[in-house]
Formats: structure tokens, sequence, C-alpha cells
């Protein structure tokens, strides 16, 4: 039950420390949309997310409105599209501007799920459909895409980190004069989940329900004043006071969650305790590791600290609801945290270092801008690497990485909105083109099995 210090304590968080819903996520099954032809399929697809999903944005406002709970954004992931077009992958791009034109009519921000699994191998018709990925991006403004080239249970395959290392340089030049903005809705998975409500790497997995709402709940504002007051705590407590607050944090998505679920006639699914940080001062998971004690975020110590505030999270979040899931933990998008930004700035903060809180973290290398010169075999060596911290470590990891057309080291890339702005980082000059052109499957390790 909620007493009066629970109400005044949450509206002080919301008003002075930007907690809020970033997300209501409805997932949606696109499976009875398969028909004889893609015109049929692509008619179903339309016809079903806009009746499923009618109501999504007036709901999420009345919450919003009811609750005094900012609700930021309403979003779809749908199934897999490279399932619901495998008779005729030639003719994906039918599907993802169906539902370009759904998202369009409902009025939502993003739609999640142009996506493909090939983590242990790539059919033909998989092929074809990834290969439709940048001219889709390119001609939709809602659509995200996600491929997932991996798992701790069957390994990397390295054929489609190669063909994924082309596909992300292919968006960027059909994007160009976005500044390479169509790769900002192309995430690269290992051990993808299927619940996660964030984008751009939702979709619905096939073991879910047919229509689902799952709640991305962030305040890492939140967080940090909490940390503010106990400047003096040794760590013990300080990981003590992050797992009472995503308690209380969890606590408040679960409520919005559940009534959406009902309102919205879906099944409850998760809520993703994700601490999702903006380009907003004082919404910074950057600057929560300085509150626990770094000079910048960057320096020695900042995996520890990330590892630390990670697990915090997770801990407080199971606490608060039995249906946590998505990836709740701590995400370090480059151009969309404001503290990460000044740390890229200055130099502290560089793509090496972010490979090494990825082993830590919820996903991966996020919203990272790098030369739009970088070829194609280092991006995908780049996804090779994030993969496979990802594998053996049994968690997700996944790369989204903008090689900005025509732009270099020390320059700046203003995307806007949400996604920021990043300033052009250096990445390793070393050719990794023969490793890459090997191909072939790297086999998962040994403590994978475990039936």
């Amino acid at each position: 039950m909620w007493n009066k210090f629970d109400v005044l304590e949450t509206i002080d968080m919301i008003e002075r420390e930007h907690l809020d819903i970033r997300t209501i996520t409805m997932g949606i099954s696109l499976l009875p949309c398969i028909s004889g032809t893609p015109e049929k399929t692509a008619s179903n697809v339309y016809e079903l997310v806009c009746r499923r999903a009618e109501n999504i944005v007036h709901v999420a406002e009345q919450l919003a409105g009811e609750y005094g709970i900012p609700i930021v954004n309403k979003r779809v992931s749908v199934t897999p599209v490279s399932l619901i077009c495998a008779p005729f992958p030639e003719k994906a791009i039918m599907i993802g501007q169906a539902l370009d034109k759904a998202a369009d009519n409902l009025g939502i921000d993003f739609l999640g799920g142009y996506s493909a699994l090939v983590h242990k191998g790539t059919a033909d018709y998989e092929k074809l459909f990834i290969e439709s990925i940048p001219e889709l991006l390119a001609s939709t403004k809602r659509v995200c895409s996600s491929v997932n080239i991996g798992s701790s249970k069957s390994g990397i395959n390295m054929d489609a980190v190669r063909q994924m290392g082309e596909i992300v340089k292919r968006t960027a030049d059909l994007t160009k004069e976005q500044d390479g903005l169509g790769c900002a809705k192309l995430v690269i998975f290992a051990n993808a989940v299927e619940d996660n409500p964030f984008m751009a790497g939702a979709f619905h997995g096939v073991g879910e329900a047919g229509c689902v709402i799952n709640v991305g709940v962030s305040g890492p504002g939140v967080v940090k004043h909490a940390l503010e007051n106990i400047p003096h705590a040794n760590l013990t407590e300080v990981a003590e006071m992050i797992k009472r607050t995503a308690f209380k944090i969890t606590r408040t998505g679960q409520l919005i969650a559940k009534e959406a679920a009902k309102r919205l006639g879906a099944e409850f699914g998760i809520v993703d305790l994700s601490l999702a940080p903006t380009p907003v001062m004082g919404d910074s998971v950057a600057h929560i590791l300085e509150e626990i004690g770094l000079e910048c975020v960057g320096g020695h110590g900042t995996t520890a600290a990330l590892a630390m505030l990670n697990d915090a999270v997770k801990k407080g979040g199971v606490m608060a609801s039995s249906h946590v899931g998505g990836l709740s933990g701590a995400f370090i998008p480059v151009s969309e945290d404001i503290g990460m930004i000044h740390a890229a700035e200055k130099g502290l903060l560089n793509i090496d270092k972010l490979e090494a809180m990825t082993a830590v973290c919820s996903v991966g290398l996020d919203m990272i801008a790098i030369p739009g010169k970088t070829p194609a075999s280092t991006i995908s060596a780049i996804i090779a690497d994030e993969a496979a911290i990802g594998m053996i470590n049994n968690k997700t990891t996944a790369v989204r990485v903008i090689p900005v057309p025509g732009k270099d080291v020390g320059d700046t890339v203003e995307f806007g909105g949400l996604l920021g702005r990043a300033p052009i980082i250096p990445v390793n000059p070393t050719d990794s083109s023969k490793f890459i052109e090997r191909g072939g499957r790297i086999p998962a390790p040994i403590h994978s099995n475990k039936n």
C-alpha cells in the first residue's frame, strides 16, 4: 500500500529528479498475418497492428494524467519480420513499409521488429531479408531493425557478423544526408531477449503471448539524488542505497504496467528497470558514477563502479516485482548521456574503455559515432568483440555504431531529441579483414553445455 510519504517522495522524484516511465511498449504477434501473397500479408500486418494498438497513445496519456507520472514514449514491437516474410523475402520492404504506415497512423514514436535471428546460421531467406535493412531504414521514419548474430548456447555466426558490417556501412551511406541516422535504428545483438521494450532493439519473441505490455522505467536522476544524500558512505552502503531506490522506481513501473495492460486488453509482460539516460542535465548514468567517486567517467575505477551500479539496480528491481525482465540495468549510449558526451569530448572515454564497461552493464556499445571512412570489416570486428563478451559471460550485448559519412575524429554530429549529439571517436586502425573473411562460426563456450 502507498502511504502519504511514498506519494510525496514519488512526486519529488518526478518533479526534481527526472523519474519517468520511459516507454510503454505493446508487443504484437504477427504470425496470424502470414498469407499467400506479400500484398495480403502486408495488408493483414497493417490492420492487426492498428487494431491492437489503437488506444496505446490515448491510454498512456490518460495514465500520465491520472497518476502524474510522465510517460515519454509509446511504442510497438512485433514478431521478427524475417519470419513473417519467409515465403517472399524479396518483398520484405513491403511489410516494413506497412509497419511504418501503421506507426504513423497510431502516433507512436518507434516500432521495433524488422529483425532476424541468425545466431546459429543464416537461411537463404534471412540473407535476402538482411540485405533489405538499409533500404528499409532509409525509406521509413519509425521502424527499427535488429539482428541477433550470436548466443551463449550457439556461438557466434561470423558469416552474419561479416554481413552486418557491410549492412551498417550501407545504411550510413543511404542516410548520409542525415549524418548516417539510419544506423541509430539498427542494433546487432548477441543473446537478444524477447521482451525488451527499449528501441532500437525491441522485438516480440515467438515465445510471448499474442499481445503483451512491457514497460521500461528510467530514473538516473533519482539514483544520483539518493547518493548525494550519503556523500561519506562506504561502497556497501552506496550499493544498498541504489538497491532501495531501484525498488521504489520499479514499484512505480509495475503500477503503470498493470493498469496499462488492463485498459488495453493485453497481458502484463515485464517491467524493465533500465537506467536509460537522456542528453538532459540531471538524467545521466555517467553522473551517477561520478557521484560514487570518479573524477570523470572513463577513468580507472569506472568499470568497477558500473558493475556495482548494474548489480544493485537488478537486485532492487527483482525484489519489487516478480516480472522484471527485458535488460534491466544501466545503459551507456554515448550520444544520449550528457556525462558520457562530455567525457568523450575530453578524450577520457574511448571505445576500448566502453567495451570493457559493456562486460558489466546492460547491452553494449551504444550510439557511438565513428569516422565515416571506417571499413566494414572493422565494424564487423567490433561486433564480433562485443558478441564474444556476451557469449562468454552469458549476457546480452549489442552494437549500435554510426559511421558518419564525411566526418572524422574531432567532428561532432547532432542527432537531436533523445538521440542527442556525439563527438566522432577513433577506432583502432589495424586491419581485421582477414579475420572477418574467414567466416564460419565461433563455437559456443564449454560452459554452455548445461543439458
